[in-house]
């Protein structure tokens, strides 16, 4: 049975416009700051290193997308134009300069094409810009402690609520900052190394044990944004879950205040559990 080329041709535009379509699909599923049912993209950007993180994922897509088209052609040529019953005495054609150049040039070209915003991007993931807030997060079994030493030196903890919404995301006392402003985020474990991770800001840091590592983020949207520890780290690994509120100047301040009071006749507690929020 023959294929003609304009069908084998409008066979594959339609895969490709299908394809266009489910990725269209799929970003408006994404959701803002949370996990969204049936999604299959990032979640939406709400820090300028997440909206590079998109469009480098993005950027890298297309050039696969094209790869495999490429290499889909190249097959579909070879198996429908130098088969054996169209080529029964077979061609001893071993070198062809143009092509062996070719196709070692264009793969390095790229790659450094790859490799030149990538680099960029992880600059600026490692490169910290002076900070407007400084938050330490202690990562802990199995559970986050949180401390603001440029705001009154308090801390408590945040441990996973059991009847808030979203499921297995919610906590009992969440992360507050402030939008518009570079937040620098110490991290470090207590016991084993967890993982600090919020999607929606393009950070995930490992939090080690007797060293102290360091990330950033600015919030460009206030509202919700959770996160959880990235890092199998015991039984409870899935119930660290990570929540920032990103509220304005004004209410930032007010929450300080109120914090300061919260919080400082009841310190952040070493031995704290998910079994103790239940009670």
């Amino acid at each position: 049975m023959k294929m003609s080329r304009g069908c084998m041709s409008r066979r594959i535009l339609g895969f490709a416009a299908g394809a266009a379509a489910m990725m269209a699909a799929g970003a408006a599923f994404a959701g803002m700051g949370e996990p969204t049912p049936w999604e299959y993209t990032l979640q939406h950007a709400a820090s300028p290193v997440m909206e590079n993180v998109v469009w480098f994922h993005n950027f890298l897509l297309w050039i696969i997308t094209g790869i495999t088209l490429l290499v889909l052609a190249l097959l579909l040529v070879v198996m429908f134009k130098f088969n054996a019953r169209k080529n029964p005495v077979p061609s001893r054609t071993t070198h062809n300069t143009l092509i062996e150049v070719v196709w070692t040039i264009v793969p390095v070209l790229i790659l450094v094409g790859i490799a030149v915003p990538s680099f960029r991007l992880l600059f600026e993931q490692l490169d910290i810009p002076k900070a407007d807030l400084t938050i330490k997060a202690t990562g802990k079994q199995w559970y986050w402690s949180y401390a603001y030493p440029d705001n009154g030196k308090f801390e408590f903890d945040s441990i996973m609520a059991q009847n808030k919404a979203p499921r297995l995301l919610a906590v009992d006392n969440e992360v507050v900052v402030p939008v518009n402003k570079v937040i620098r985020v110490q991290v470090t474990g207590a016991d084993v190394i967890h993982s600090f991770a919020v999607p929606s800001f393009g950070i995930k840091i490992d939090a080690i044990p007797g060293r102290l590592n360091e990330t950033w983020f600015k919030a460009t949207k206030t509202g919700m944004f959770y996160g959880q520890c990235s890092e199998l780290c015991g039984k409870d690994h899935a119930f660290m879950p990570i929540a920032v509120r990103v509220v304005s100047d004004q209410e930032f301040a007010a929450w300080v205040e109120d914090a300061k009071k919260k919080f400082a006749s009841a310190p952040s507690n070493s031995f704290a559990s998910l079994e103790q929020a239940t009670q």
